[in-house]
């Protein structure tokens, strides 16, 4: 059975746990764009081959892809909090290790440590989850959610400041110094969550799926280089299918998989991640082209002739739009639902490339665009975590929160590789060096536009949240609705939510939990405290009660699974009281 609480004393999340978890995300997205202002120059920064300067970017990329889901399975088996210190600590270590290197190798290494912090962002959702009241679980997720396009939004101009005016090993320092500020702030300011999932950790399927997962991103970002049709890169593709089907086989028959494949396969979750790639290769393309475009010269005729910092601050509204665009989130969410914000956000991303199609030809175009896109882009990826969290059990939902984050990585691997290639194919050579040229980049943003238009499909296909056929069941809120069915359940577990006088609490979430750790169901107490949960079946439960202003509660108890229902009482005890179970 999951242990829902943690034998310490209870700690209620204070007005600082959502903007400490957001900037934890921020700092670790930074670890993706860092280098870009520098990309040309590593090779002569390393003295190596260009071929093999491309690691220094592969290395973190494979490696975030490893750590996001392994991190989220981690996070719910021996707590989330633990798990996210631990991925910003290694991204420490491994920034300190770039910074004091100038050889291949140890940048390798270090980048990957680096890379390995990305488990981070689902497992800063999967807190949220655990330990906001509702009414605040939106816009809280949807701004930790659209950090991942924030810290690369914003890291793009500042690492061209520092790259341009100061060594460019002070921008792995300064990553280093912003991972510990944000170790120390989550140390202070959000406590742990109280829900842990049944089971052991399955190092067989972590083996197995990173080996799965390497084997099919290496010869995605190096295929360009390889040749998409040389031995070496067919070979590695067949080898991934191989791996991952045997992967999948052997999760299937375990009891406590790394990931649990039946849930994955539910079309809420699996239609959600069908997007969320479309949405990742849409994200990618405009921070391959707008760069590039606005420092081109002008005497190749298209060129907007801006600086390295120019460019980046040109930029930057890309990561500042998204991040406002959080509390529209939770507006929009409230009245429409996750899946119709998805699809909002994809249809603007659509016109915002639509658009950029014309508007090339100025840098306030630029701006446009991003602006546009961080509007859209920051939609679609804030609705992405309430579509999995809606649809999986509390115990889950780190590992399929690091699973979406997974697909959205795959989903910008395939757009750096395949816009790579476009815009190597596209470009002409002049005294020897490749140009990109206007027309790689608009047909850019067409399979960026094609990409959204398919994942517009997908969203399409998701279940939806308020069924039509059931309108006593329609109400303003999750609570409204929990409050107006409560008395149709006939039998499971009935009482009142009190606090520490005896007085009823209203707005208390109730959760139902199982033997298996899994959520049986959740409600919430009415103005007097009652509340009523049906159970799925004879047998033990924990049910677990919180409310602002309270300590959470976890109390076990049994039913017989009959219409006869057991009476329990939920006291929950005063703030800064020790969790009873």
């Amino acid at each position: 059975m999951t242990h829902t609480t943690t034998g310490r004393t209870a700690r209620r999340p204070g007005g600082a746990t959502v903007p400490v978890l957001a900037f934890a995300g921020i700092v670790v997205a930074v670890m993706q764009t860092l280098l870009v202002p520098v990309i040309k120059d590593l090779p002569t920064l390393l003295d190596t081959a260009p071929s093999n300067a491309t690691w220094v970017l592969t290395s973190t990329l494979l490696a975030g892809a490893v750590a996001t889901p392994i991190m989220g399975r981690l996070g719910d088996l021996f707590g989330k909090r633990r798990m996210l210190l631990t991925s910003l600590s290694i991204m420490v270590v491994g920034a300190l290790v770039s910074a004091l290197t100038s050889t291949l190798l140890p940048m390798i290494v270090g980048r990957s440590l680096q890379g390995f912090a990305m488990g981070a962002i689902p497992l800063g959702i999967g807190l949220m989850r655990d330990l906001l009241p509702r009414e605040k679980l939106g816009s809280a997720m949807a701004l930790m959610s659209s950090s991942i396009g924030v810290g690369g939004g914003l890291a793009l101009p500042a690492a061209a400041l520092v790259a341009q005016h100061a060594d460019w090993h002070a921008l792995f320092y300064g990553a280093a110094g912003l991972g510990v500020l944000s170790i120390v702030l989550t140390l202070v300011l959000v406590p742990e969550s109280p829900m842990r999932a049944e089971g052991t950790f399955d190092v067989l399927g972590a083996i197995g799926l990173s080996a799965g997962l390497v084997l099919f991103l290496l010869p995605i970002t190096k295929g360009s280089d390889w040749g998409w049709t040389a031995p070496t890169t067919l070979g590695l593709f067949g080898a991934s299918v191989a791996v991952l089907l045997l992967w999948g086989v052997m999760e299937l028959r375990l009891k406590a998989p790394l990931v649990d494949l039946r849930t994955t396969a539910r079309p809420a979750v699996l239609f959600t991640n069908l997007a969320s790639i479309m949405v990742g290769v849409s994200f990618y393309v405009v921070s391959l082209v707008l760069p590039q475009l606005l420092q081109l010269p002008t005497s190749t005729g298209y060129g907007l002739g801006q600086s390295m910092v120019n460019a980046g601050l040109l930029v930057a509204p890309l990561g500042l739009t998204m991040m406002f665009t959080a509390p529209v989130y939770a507006r929009l969410s409230a009245k429409y639902g996750p899946k119709v914000t998805l699809i909002i956000g994809m249809v603007i991303i659509g016109i915002g490339y639509g658009a950029g199609l014309g508007l090339m030809s100025a840098a306030w175009q630029s701006l446009v665009i991003a602006v546009i896109l961080g509007a859209g882009i920051g939609l679609a990826y804030s609705s992405l975590p309430a579509l999995i969290i809606g649809s999986v059990p509390a115990s889950e939902t780190g590992a399929a929160n690091g699973l979406n984050t997974l697909m959205r990585s795959i989903g910008t691997s395939v757009s750096s590789a395949v816009i790579g290639m476009v815009l190597a194919n596209t470009a002409h050579h002049v005294g020897g060096a490749a140009v990109p040229t206007m027309h790689g980049f608009r047909v850019s943003f067409l399979i960026a536009t094609g990409a959204v238009a398919v994942g517009v499909l997908m969203a399409l296909f998701l279940p939806g949240l308020r069924p039509a056929t059931k309108p006593s069941l329609v109400a303003g809120s999750e609570e409204d609705a929990a409050l107006e069915r409560a008395h149709e359940v006939p039998g499971g577990f009935r009482g009142r939510v009190l606090d520490a006088e005896g007085g009823p609490v209203a707005r208390a979430k109730v959760t139902l939990i199982d033997r298996r750790g899994r959520q049986a169901g959740a409600t919430f107490s009415a103005e007097d405290g009652g509340y009523a949960l049906a159970v799925p079946a004879e047998g033990a439960y924990v049910l677990a009660a919180r409310a602002p202003g309270h300590g959470p509660l976890a109390s076990a108890a049994t039913h017989a699974g009959d219409d006869r229902p057991v009476a329990l009482d939920l006291s929950l005890p005063g703030e800064n009281a020790e969790v009873t179970a």
